[in-house]
């Protein structure tokens, strides 16, 4: 069974964190953040499928797939080390040293995420001071986790993280996550930048593996405004302190450390969904009854990504025709005669669609689900038995003025 705890990062065994202002860009609030493991650990990473890729990614990738552990990562808000070119990755690299000199620790086991305006480049000097001052601030707890999740905003209107405690192997197990992203928020691998942290004995291939099979239903599930960042990170740590057998193989264990993998995601994309820039609700696509998975998921995004269905919601309208065109346009073959469309909420269902008509509903009803915090919207299609769900937020005036105004 899965318990939700308090934290985020620090609530694994083991692991350390900070958040500091060191001025890279704003004054006057916190853009760094330290995530640190008292001991190695095995890493895992996902990374954004945008050919245009930041430094950090780059430099990431390379520790993941080359490095024999990890043991800290740095990250900063403001800039985002994108566009930079040789500077850019020489910056990551000082980084990297610089930290690992603080903390004892090799260049190559410390992983670096940069978060903010494309094209400019680090200050050095503020950098260095900002590692200092992590390093000395680092913290076991609760609150550090906090103060870290904070340091990694950028438009973001509140922090985002999560911690889930499971028995695997007879031993307590605790996942830990933080992450961040409202804007530039369509993740396809996997700005978004998440960190995971858990005290999980795994082994690196079987953690990587869980990584790559769970965003394909968690953060690659959810869209603010369709564009794939440059700098979108997923980094996963695993320092093996809750002494469980070592999970090398499939198998029970490793299902169980997958089901709270995904609660743990699946909350924080949800969490970045409904923060989106401007947001004033969440949407939830849910597609049942499609023919195969791959459709489902393609059905559910198409309906979260329109613009004029999160426009709709929004206004509080229950323009169904939107929802049927977007499910029209994914590239996915149905009957639209077959197809049931419904609004929830918390108060009930609606049933707005069927039979290739529109159903006889109140529209001041439906105005009432459309004005909810959190709205989601079914589509049956009547084809199968997949099923698969995507999470979005409405677009409002205030999403033109947040992008308008971005770099100054």
């Amino acid at each position: 069974m899965i318990k939700q705890v308090e934290g985020g990062v620090t609530a694994a065994k083991g692991f350390m964190a900070a958040g500091v202002e060191a001025g890279i860009k704003y004054k006057n609030r916190m853009d760094m953040a330290m995530v640190y493991s008292t001991v190695p650990c095995v890493a895992a990473g996902t990374f954004t499928s945008n050919v245009v890729k930041a430094a950090p990614v780059l430099w990431d990738k390379k520790i993941v797939e080359e490095s024999p552990y990890a043991q800290a990562v740095v990250v900063n808000s403001g800039i985002a080390n994108a566009c930079t070119g040789r500077q850019g990755m020489d910056c990551c690299e000082l980084e990297s040293k610089y930290a690992g000199e603080m903390l004892g620790i090799p260049t190559e086991s410390v992983l670096v995420a940069s978060t903010g305006v494309i094209g400019m480049q680090l200050p050095a000097d503020r950098l260095r001071e900002g590692i200092r001052k992590l390093a000395e601030a680092k913290s076991h707890s609760l609150e550090a986790g906090l103060e870290a999740a904070k340091a990694i905003m950028t438009t973001d209107t509140l922090p985002k993280q999560i911690a889930v405690e499971v028995v695997i192997g007879g031993k307590n197990v605790t996942l830990g996550g933080m992450c961040k992203g409202s804007g530039m928020i369509h993740p396809n691998m996997c700005t978004m930048l998440g960190f995971l942290t858990t005290d999980v004995n795994i082994s690196k291939e079987m953690l990587q593996k869980a990584l790559r099979e769970d965003v394909v239903d968690s953060f690659n599930m959810i869209s603010v405004d369709g564009d794939t960042s440059t700098n979108d990170t997923l980094l996963a740590l695993a320092n093996g302190l809750a002494e469980n057998e070592e999970i090398t193989s499939e198998g029970e264990e490793y299902d169980k450390f997958r089901e709270a993998l995904r609660f743990v995601t699946t909350y924080l994309a949800r969490k970045m969904a409904g923060d989106g820039e401007g947001a004033t609700a969440l949407i939830e696509a849910k597609v049942i009854g499609a023919a195969r998975k791959d459709d489902a998921r393609i059905l559910a995004k198409s309906v979260i990504c329109s613009s004029l269905t999160k426009a709709a919601v929004f206004g509080h309208d229950a323009n169904f025709g939107r929802i049927l065109c977007a499910l029209g346009y994914s590239g996915v073959e149905f009957n639209p005669d077959r197809v049931d469309l419904y609004f929830q909420g918390k108060n009930g269902s609606i049933h707005i669609f069927g039979d290739g008509v529109a159903c006889d509903y109140s529209e001041e009803e439906a105005t009432k689900v459309l004005s909810e915090p959190e709205v989601v919207i079914l589509a049956d299609m009547h084809m199968g038995d997949a099923q698969a769900t995507a999470w979005g937020c409405d677009l409002s005036y205030d999403y033109v003025k947040i992008n308008a105004d971005y770099r100054s």
